[in-house]
């Protein structure tokens, strides 16, 4: 009995932890375009895309970020071709609007150490606008999505912006597991940056400064971990401008990405994710992560007890509903401004699932290769 003491233990520091995340992510205050009708932005844009065999999704993205409510001659669209083994760059480079400016660059030197890092790195070195925005290709922008983000880094001042994203979900159960752990996440993102608690952010919708990239001398010192264009140049920026980090509380500046096609893929991305877990040099984050484990990780032995032992089968449904409840105000609140609050059903559903695989991606992070669009990486 005392694993489940101290899974009980975990558990409730768990939901502490998250009652302050529930309290944080209302204390947000909403930026509201209201105020930005008549205001006419100065700021140039340069709007990065890697993209590695992305035919199917590139020509999508680059249409709903041309079609923005932005300047044309104030943002550059920089497409940048990650040796890709399909026709990606053929395909964006079918793509034409009158008065915008779109870069295309296909590097053909492969770098299996951290590609995604040199491909942003390669198309931030020819950009002109001062304000750098990173998003993927398989994203859809919304039309306001460049105006919220210059607008909000116009009044905050803030040299690097977090921003929403959220997954499309579909009618497959893998989908709106996706999708709600990632609004999870996305919840817990903004909460945490905008507390200053700890940093979280995602390469799929980003904004920072040129002139700060350089100045922190871009993904220098983490160019060798293939994961962490996102989070771990944060942190190098925080350590610089620990007040000037924000998180963009905008609906119109959600963007939307796909959903990893299989439960292999989706594995895969995880581990990707996790692997850069131990890289973290802020200990807010790791402590979390450490957290967050460790009440998993006590859930999960209890089920694994339970094929011998019904009664540890039975402690272990227990700790999933508690674990349930203690997310689901923070989740429904973050599901409502996502406008997918029909995916909250399935967070009981899925609660067993989700232990199993924060277990299994967190574990494989730390001393397995994955696969990224083809390539073996570490």
């Amino acid at each position: 009995m005392i694993f489940f003491y101290i899974a009980i233990a975990l558990l409730l520091i768990y939901g502490i932890l998250f009652q302050y995340y529930s309290s944080w992510w209302q204390a947000i205050p909403h930026f509201n375009m209201d105020g930005f009708k008549d205001w006419k932005p100065t700021v140039k844009i340069s709007v990065i895309v890697p993209a590695r065999n992305e035919q199917e999704n590139i020509a999508n993205c680059l249409h709903s970020i041309c079609k923005q409510n932005y300047p044309s001659h104030l943002f550059q669209i920089i497409m940048v071709d990650d040796n890709s083994t399909d026709k990606t760059f053929e395909t964006a480079a079918a793509i034409f609007y009158d008065e915008i400016e779109i870069i295309r660059l296909k590097l053909n030197t492969p770098n299996n150490v951290a590609p995604k890092k040199r491909a942003i790195e390669t198309g931030i070195s020819i950009a002109s606008g001062e304000l750098i925005v990173t998003t993927d290709a398989d994203c859809i922008a919304e039309p306001n999505w460049l105006r919220s983000i210059a607008a909000y880094h116009h009044q905050s001042k803030n040299v690097f912006v977090a921003a929403p994203v959220k997954i499309k979900d579909g009618k497959s159960l893998l989908s709106k597991f996706q999708a709600l752990d990632f609004l999870t996440m996305q919840g817990i993102t903004a909460a945490a940056v905008f507390k200053r608690f700890h940093n979280m952010c995602n390469g799929a919708n980003l904004g920072y400064e040129k002139k700060i990239f350089y100045e922190v001398h871009g993904f220098t010192g983490i160019d060798n971990i293939a994961s962490g264009d996102d989070m771990l140049l944060m942190n190098k920026i925080a350590k610089q401008y620990p007040q000037k980090l924000g998180f963009l509380n905008a609906q119109q500046a959600i963007v939307t990405t796909l959903p990893a096609a299989g439960w292999r893929a989706f594995l895969q991305q995880r581990i990707r994710w996790a692997s850069k877990a131990t890289h973290y040099n802020e200990a807010g984050i790791f402590l979390v992560l450490i957290l967050v484990y460790l009440t998993n990780l006590l859930i999960f032995c209890f089920l694994l007890l339970g094929i011998f032992q019904k009664f540890a089968l039975l402690l272990f449904l227990l700790l999933c509903i508690a674990k349930f409840f203690m997310e689901l105000f923070f989740v429904k609140n973050v599901a409502t401004f996502f406008k997918q609050s029909y995916l909250l059903p399935w967070l009981f559903i899925l609660q067993p699932l989700h232990i199993v695989y924060i277990v299994v991606s967190g574990f494989l992070g730390q001393f397995k290769t994955y696969e990224w669009k083809g390539r073996k990486l570490k």
